[in-house]
């Protein structure tokens, strides 16, 4: 059972490890490249903002974002502002979702996200969680996914196996971290292909944010992942 409070929790904890890292920054520092393709540090930031704003549509029962254009169209917008404004924004939009976690709900409901896929509500605290966590990562300030904490890379790899699980395009794939153990891709009699490797590896191969060149890739080669 996902404890929404306890994610509601773990978002608050890290946003405020976002917020004291990204205050070392500068203006000039900001506008410099991320570790996302044509993304600037500004437009990590002002996603971030503008996605903690989506997610109280979600939970309130309106459209994640008003169009795809209008999304892309409000993180260029907001890139380019300064370090001291991003931040306030980023506050003041964390602060506006923790109060719309915090409302008595039905967290067993079904909601909408981006492009028709639905989930839990009570899903949504974690999706979060995730946000603010990789893309701290993918500012590029010192934050490394072995920094991350090992409740969430467990449970960040259990989405992930399970987003691909069945996908036709992913061979069946069974993944271990020595300890545990995950399913993905196709099925399958038995796992076609093992990766083996840390649960940061591991993470950051299913998340994009690594080439899987640290993994060790038995009975195929490595799958090629769809992009998230």
């Amino acid at each position: 059972m996902i404890d929404h409070a306890h994610d509601l929790a773990s978002v608050r904890d890290a946003t405020e490890r976002l917020l004291t890292a990204a205050a070392k920054l500068d203006n000039a520092s900001v506008s410099e490249p991320s570790r996302l393709p044509d993304w600037t540090r500004g437009h990590i930031l002002a996603h971030l903002s503008r996605n903690a704003d989506a997610l109280v549509n979600v939970l309130e029962g309106r459209p994640m974002y008003a169009s795809a254009q209008a999304r892309d169209a409000e993180i260029e917008r907001d890139a380019q502002r300064p370090l001291d404004v991003q931040l306030a924004d980023l506050r003041e939009s964390a602060a506006r979702f923790q109060e719309t976690g915090a409302a008595p709900a039905d967290w067993s409901r079904t909601v909408e996200l981006r492009n028709g896929v639905t989930d839990s509500a009570s899903r949504v605290p974690f999706r979060r969680w995730a946000e603010v966590e990789l893309h701290h990562v993918d500012l590029g300030i010192g934050y490394e996914l072995e920094d991350l904490p090992a409740e969430f890379v467990e449970r960040e790899i259990d989405f992930l196996a399970e987003r691909f699980s069945g996908h036709p395009d992913v061979p069946a794939t069974h993944l271990t971290d020595g300890t545990r153990a995950w399913s993905t891709g196709r099925e399958a009699g038995t796992p076609e292909v093992t990766v083996t490797g840390t649960g940061p590896d591991l993470l950051g191969w299913l998340a994009g944010r690594r080439d899987g060149s640290a993994l060790t890739v038995r009975g195929g080669a490595l799958p090629a992942l769809p992009p998230l």
